[in-house]
């Protein structure tokens, strides 16, 4: 019963990225209409303004999520949360109220301006989750805009035009109302020194009374977090002074340059994002109409878009319980191995048509599969645990920054790049990726399954300070 709080306040938050994915996948099944003659719109819009259509939210993203790490510190993870759940809805309201082409536009710009709904819940979730299912829990958030997308597919290809708009409308003011029923965050209420609000908020997730044993301990595990020790000091030395070092004060700057450990786990995450983004599904998911067409002609592409977005929401629930189950360095490398050997075959079979036209949409919902289960899901779940209080808003700030603009430039450069040499070298070229991520993950990818932030900080120090908090631990 102690986690159920922890699930709850998992799920409330995680209905801004159901709401996320529904806008985002909007503009996937208006294009048509509002290209056309009989459109909603004022008028038909031109191929720059389709184009735009598209494109306008990314924009939004890369220019709302550097302010999404000083709004977190500022307004805190609760209020920053109601505030872009506010954004979504506001979209949603303005789209049901005009027919302007301009102001349509606008409004999908607003949206990528509200994007940063993923940073916040990401960091929400690590903070109020116990190790055991931290996880699990940080990879419903990455489920959650998976499931917006696909009931934007389904809702969209059923409900007209501004029925689906009103669907939109409600599901943005519901979730809005949900947010206001979660608690601050433990870890931000005492970095602003609210010691007495962190004890509430950390007894109402953990389920524990505010004298417990457990409650006092794991408020000294948070001051610790907050005031770490930068010295070379081993897990055991420190275990022979329990008293707290009172640790100087040093600005960010100065603690990044300091902490060896903070770079070291910024340099893997950040290498692990690449790799999740330059393996490919991204371009699976965006071109999966005409990538049905061309690697299977007698299957219908609209409902085997659909069978991929189904598939990758079932891989992201699996995902979840595989995270905490069987940890996340095994799950990188082997799924991304996997991932490799997909886009190999399936790139083969579409360049020298080797087996039936249904093998493609196999390897394909493989690829899909194993991709959600590996490099869709462990990326984001580090980028939840790997850094200290100190400078978590920062990194987490810079990497979804840098992963918004992996997802323009791989998309900017697929179309030439497509014409250039075709559907089987791209995927040669995917399947490379792979293989380097899953090399990359033996070698320099620690576990964290179950540790601490502490604890996670000397697994990116030396081989002999790793060594020695396992056996702590």
């Amino acid at each position: 019963m102690g986690v159920l709080y922890q699930i709850l306040g998992t799920f409330m938050i995680s209905t801004m990225g159901v709401n996320m994915g529904v806008v985002f996948a909007w503009p996937a099944f208006t294009i048509t209409l509002f290209q056309s003659q009989n459109t909603t719109l004022s008028r038909p819009m031109t191929d720059t303004e389709i184009s735009l259509l598209g494109s306008l939210s990314s924009i939004g993203a890369l220019i709302s999520t550097p302010t999404a790490g000083y709004m977190l510190e500022k307004l805190g993870r609760k209020y920053c949360s109601v505030m872009n759940s506010l954004g979504l809805l506001l979209v949603w309201v303005i789209l049901a109220c005009t027919k302007n082409v301009e102001t349509v536009l606008a409004a999908v710009f607003l949206s990528g301006i509200a994007s940063s709904v993923f940073l916040v819940a990401t960091v929400y979730i690590s903070e109020i989750c116990q190790d055991s299912i931290r996880g699990s829990m940080t990879a419903c958030n990455m489920i959650s805009y998976g499931l917006g997308m696909l009931l934007s597919y389904l809702l969209g290809g059923i409900l007209e035009y501004h029925v689906m708009l009103y669907v939109g409308v409600t599901m943005g003011a519901l979730g809005t109302c949900l947010l206001f029923v979660l608690k601050e965050t433990p870890i931000h209420l005492m970095s602003k020194g609210k010691e007495k609000e962190a004890a509430e908020s950390l007894a109402f997730y953990r389920m524990w009374k505010l004298d417990s044993k457990e409650l006092l301990e794991e408020i000294n595990n948070m001051k610790r977090a907050l005031n770490p020790d930068l010295s070379d000091d081993t897990p055991e030395e420190e275990k022979l002074q329990p008293e707290m070092k009172s640790a100087e004060k040093l600005s960010l700057w100065q603690f990044i340059k300091k902490s060896k450990s903070s770079r070291q786990a910024f340099f893997v995450s950040l290498v692990v994002m690449t790799a999740a983004i330059f393996q490919g599904l991204i371009v699976v998911q965006m071109y999966a109409e005409p990538l049905f067409v061309e690697a299977v002609p007698t299957a219908s592409p609209s409902l085997c878009s659909v069978m991929l977005a189904v598939a990758t929401v079932v891989a992201g629930i699996v995902a979840a319980y595989l995270t905490d189950r069987l940890g996340r360095r095994p799950l990188m490398i082997y799924a991304s191995l996997g991932s490799g050997i997909s886009c190999v075959l399936l790139g083969t079979q579409m360049q020298f048509h080797w087996g039936p036209s249904w093998v493609a949409a196999v390897f394909m919902y493989l690829f899909a599969i194993l991709y959600t289960c590996g490099a869709g899901t462990v990326p984001f779940v580090l980028l939840a645990e790997l850094f200290l209080p100190e400078v978590k808003s920062l990194f987490s700030m810079v990497l979804v920054e840098y992963v918004w603009l992996c997802n323009f430039v791989i998309l900017f450069i697929f179309n030439p790049l497509l014409k250039a040499v075709g559907w089987g070298p791209v995927f040669y070229i995917f399947a490379i990726i792979c293989f380097l991520s899953s090399s990359f993950c033996v070698f320099f990818l620690p576990e964290t399954k179950g540790l601490d932030v502490e604890a996670i900080q000397v697994l990116f120090t030396s081989k002999r300070k790793s060594r020695s908090v396992r056996s702590v631990c």
